[in-house]
């Protein structure tokens, strides 16, 4: 996804160029843009100049959404649910479920407070 939020005004990129870019093998990348394409995050097309591009501009998609759709739940112990309910048998007498879950919900915020374009200008991290 930074690849090509990176490489936005080119238009269609192959795999093969985004593959050889990042140093990963092509059948790794399709399984994730698999992924991405069927979450509505990427439009392809076929032929000689065909490829992916970003289906909205890069400031509009969130890191959080891109890891929730490659990840599913991204909560830091199993038995919290991506809705951030909790699923355990213990879960009432569970004296450390509410950190776990205050700890997924930060974790969300945050991820969810950065965008593609955050990350490739990097100014939200200067000082």
């Amino acid at each position: 996804m930074l690849d090509l939020a990176a490489h936005s005004e080119e238009g269609y990129i192959s795999l093969k160029t985004i593959a050889d870019r990042q140093g990963i093998s092509m059948k790794y990348l399709e399984a994730i843009v698999g992924n991405l394409k069927r979450a509505d995050l990427l439009d392809s097309t076929r032929g000689k100049e065909g490829g992916y591009k970003l289906h909205r501009p890069i400031t509009e998609y969130r890191v959080g959404e891109i890891l929730r759709c490659m990840e599913g739940n991204l909560a830091p112990v199993s038995c919290i649910n991506s809705d951030g309910s909790i699923n355990c048998d213990k879960a009432e007498g569970c004296l450390t479920a509410p950190m776990w879950v205050e700890l997924d919900e930060i974790t969300g915020n945050y991820l969810n407070s950065i965008t593609l374009s955050d990350l490739i200008s990097g100014e939200k991290w200067r000082k």
